[in-house]
């Protein structure tokens, strides 16, 4: 392969590694360590993640995080959410959590959602840091206001059970609504309860629905305890609303 030619494919490798076949990736991988010898970050990034799951070159674990590395030295918000990850599970490098904190804080300082949220599972569960739940809920608001459905979710149930904030149902419930709305099973299924407590039982049962048609098995429990104290034209109506709902949220 000629010299431009080969320039061109990394420049077209670097940016859209996800749309490769399996047969692309030994090239892409060649690719890759080319521009990642030369200090590109995002190549090495993408070294990382072959070696991570085996595309192109024999699944590693220690080369994935010698490639993260790298790229997370290099201030590579991705690769040092990935770095931490691996020090998490302690994959290619000794298990250490205080590590995998410290690369998720660079990440999240960068306004990266999954390590603002990792960051809020470490301080809640008191992993590799004092256990704190108004750090855990600071972390899980901004990866939330990011859209991140699990951070939107986790900080519900915060605002539910007052930890690390006043205890607050209404804020529980505007969480919850947008971690549904992208489809969270568990979601779905507090919402139902909420709806079910306020006694709005065609919100219940609609909620209740989609979390059970989610594979949520107490929802389909609570949907028929619902659907006892309903009208047939009330079950009609809920089940009309789950359909507007779950076209609302297929379509984010």
């Amino acid at each position: 392969m000629g010299l431009i030619m080969r320039i061109l494919l990394i420049i077209i490798l670097l940016f859209s590694p996800l749309s490769l076949n399996a047969e692309d990736f030994k090239e892409a991988v060649r690719s890759w360590k080319l521009a990642a010898k030369q200090g590109y970050a995002h190549a090495q990034y993408n070294l990382g993640i072959s070696y991570m799951y085996g595309l192109g070159v024999p699944q590693d674990f220690k080369e994935a995080a010698k490639w993260y590395r790298l790229a997370a030295k290099q201030g590579y918000a991705h690769a040092q959410h990935k770095l931490g990850l691996s020090y998490k599970h302690g994959q290619g490098v000794t298990q250490d959590f205080k590590e995998a904190v410290r690369w998720w804080k660079l990440a999240a300082k960068q306004g990266y959602a999954h390590a603002q949220y990792n960051l809020g599972v470490m301080y809640m569960s008191g992993k590799g840091v004092p256990q704190d739940f108004k750090q855990a809920v600071i972390w899980w608001k901004l990866a939330a206001e990011k859209g991140d459905a699990n951070a939107q979710y986790n900080l519900g149930v915060m605002y539910m059970s007052g930890k690390g904030v006043p205890q607050d149902f209404k804020q529980a419930v505007i969480w919850w609504k947008l971690a549904a709305d992208k489809g969270d099973a568990n979601a779905q299924y507090n919402l139902g309860l909420s709806y079910k407590n306020a006694q709005d039982y065609k919100q219940a049962y609609a909620w209740f629905h989609i979390a059970a048609v989610n594979g949520h098995k107490e929802a389909v429990k609570y949907r028929d305890i619902i659907k006892g104290k309903m009208s047939e034209q009330a079950i009609f109506e809920a089940q009309e609303l789950s359909k507007e709902l779950f076209a609302k949220y297929n379509k984010q």
